[in-house]
Order: structure tokens, then C-alpha cells, then sequence
């Protein structure tokens, strides 16, 4: 039977004219060079190499052999190192940016996916700089970037919704939903008690800009909790309303942990994005973690 290995030492010895250096070549000993050689010769039947004073000179026939193997044997190494590359793809440390209101959600589901994740917590723009700088393997972002040096691809789109505790009774709030009494709406949420996860209640500015066509809320949050995930765990345990991202809310609504109160459809969604340098050694982990990305977000 042909071993591969022959073949492989004999285009090594072919390349250097020299069996030492092929044994340096394929981090095997000299001895063993000369083994396979040996072998490889016995089996086709003609002898390979002359020895010369200074290494060994390729026969006609080795000649002829190395035109018959060369484009093969090449073929077959391109194969076993794009598998041995996939195989290191699997398996490296890859570190992943992403807001810390989106990581349970989101970066969670990463997770059971990959032996090893460097997770780390900024917002957009600082994760735009830490990709672009190769200082992050891929970053989640909400906002879109064009630059040379980076790819960016669209995994899915969120949204902002209006959640609240299930001890609310929000029937009167459905009502004036349903007969478009904004003002009646807005007076029924400036009395609840509110939840943020930041004191600037950045998401709450922006649902009033674009359902009630109004700069600043008139309510002030009662509770701020710093990672929005964590605020509508504990938003479930007592009582209140928060607008959060629904993919955030989701699984909670779900369990029937809190209810949905508002998905407006003046809102308007916003796009997810997975982001990452030029690296052809990271494209297989790209893909990964997109199709990941858009199925929970789909």
C-alpha cells in the first residue's frame, strides 16, 4: 500500500536536494528520511536520488514522479491545512464585544457554541475602535460603520418596548392604546413607577420622540439599575415599567415573568450588526456567529 508520508518526504527531498534538510522540513530524523526513501523506491521500483558529495541529485525517473505527484500531493496538503486551520478556528480564545444590556441575551447564546470567549463590555463606538484596532476579534454594535479595514454585516433588528410587572392593571392603558388617546396614554405612564438602567433614561427619551413627538419625558426614574437584563429580572420581583429592548423582554414575556405593555408601531426598530477586521483566519467563526446572532434575533 502507498503511504501518503513517502510521497510527502519525497517531495521534500526533491525541493532541498538534501535529506537533512528534509528531516529539518518535516521535523522528523534523518534516518527516517532515508527509511521512507528506501520504501518509496522499493515500491515503484527505480531508484530516486544519486548521493552526491554535498546531498543527493533527483534521477530521471524521481524527476518524471515529482511532474506525475506534484500538483496532487499539493492539492491534498492545501486540504489537510485548511482542516487543521478550521480545527484551530474551533477551539482559539476569540474575544467578543458587545453592551453589557445586550450580553445575557445576546452573548449568552454565543456561548454553548465556542470552547473559549474573551467577553468584554462597551458601547458602540468603543467597540468600533477596539475591532479596528485588532485589539477585538468581533464586536455586536447597533450602529453601522464603513471603513476599509473592517466587515459588517446586519444580523437582525430590536426594538424598544414598554414592559411592565405583572401586578400592573393595564387595562386602561390598553384601552387608550386602542382609541389613540395619547394624552390619556402619557398621563396613565407618568403614574407608574419606573425603571431604568440609566439615569439619563436614554431609551424612555427615545420612545417619547418617536410615539409621542415629545424631547423629554416628564417622569423621573425611581429605580436605576445598571445593566438593563438584570433591571427587568428585577423589575419581574416587584412592581413597575421600563422600556427596554424586546429581545431583552422576550424570554420574561414569555415565561409570563412580566407583560408586554406597548410595542408601538411609531417606534421604529433598530438594526444589529456583527462586526469584525479583515481576517480571512476569523471568516469561519464570522459565520458562526452570525447565523447564531440571527436566530435569536429572528
Amino acid at each position: 500500500m502507498v503511504n501518503l508520508e513517502w510521497y510527502r518526504t519525497f517531495k521534500s527531498v526533491y525541493k532541498n536536494g538534501n535529506f537533512s534538510l528534509a528531516a529539518k522540513e518535516l521535523f522528523i530524523s534523518q534516518p527516517a528520511v532515508s527509511q521512507q526513501i528506501s520504501m518509496l523506491e522499493a515500491h515503484v521500483g527505480y531508484k530516486l536520488f544519486n548521493r552526491k558529495s554535498k546531498g543527493v541529485e533527483p534521477t530521471e525517473y524521481a524527476k518524471l514522479l515529482n511532474n506525475l505527484i506534484i500538483e496532487a500531493l499539493d492539492r491534498l496538503e492545501n486540504v489537510e491545512n485548511g482542516f487543521r486551520a478550521k480545527a484551530f478556528n474551533a477551539n482559539r480564545l476569540i474575544s467578543i464585544g458587545i453592551s453589557k444590556h445586550l450580553m445575557l441575551s445576546l452573548g449568552s447564546a454565543l456561548v454553548s457554541k465556542f470552547e473559549f470567549i474573551d467577553f468584554s463590555f462597551h458601547e458602540n463606538d468603543a467597540l468600533f475602535e477596539l475591532v479596528n484596532s485588532k485589539k477585538l476579534d468581533f464586536a455586536v454594535v447597533t450602529k453601522q460603520y464603513d471603513t476599509f479595514d473592517t466587515i459588517q454585516k446586519k444580523v437582525g433588528e430590536i426594538k424598544q418596548v414598554i414592559i411592565g410587572s405583572n401586578t400592573i392593571d393595564a387595562s386602561e392603558l390598553k384601552s387608550s392604546i386602542k382609541t389613540k388617546d395619547f394624552s390619556a396614554i402619557e398621563n396613565w405612564l407618568n403614574d407608574q413607577k419606573w425603571f431604568s438602567h440609566n439615569a439619563q433614561i436614554p431609551h424612555i427619551k427615545l420612545f417619547w420622540l418617536h410615539v409621542f413627538n415629545k424631547k423629554r419625558p416628564s417622569m423621573i426614574p425611581n429605580y436605576i439599575i445598571p445593566s438593563e437584563y438584570e433591571m427587568i429580572e428585577m423589575l419581574s420581583k416587584n412592581s413597575g415599567i421600563a422600556v427596554v429592548w424586546d429581545v431583552n423582554a422576550k424570554h420574561f414575556i414569555q415565561e409570563k415573568k412580566i407583560q408586554l405593555l406597548w410595542k408601538s408601531k411609531q417606534m421604529p426598530a433598530t438594526d444589529v450588526f456583527l462586526l469584525s477586521g479583515k481576517n480571512d483566519n476569523l471568516s469561519t467563526i464570522f459565520e458562526k456567529i452570525e447565523v447564531e446572532l440571527k436566530r435569536v434575533l429572528g
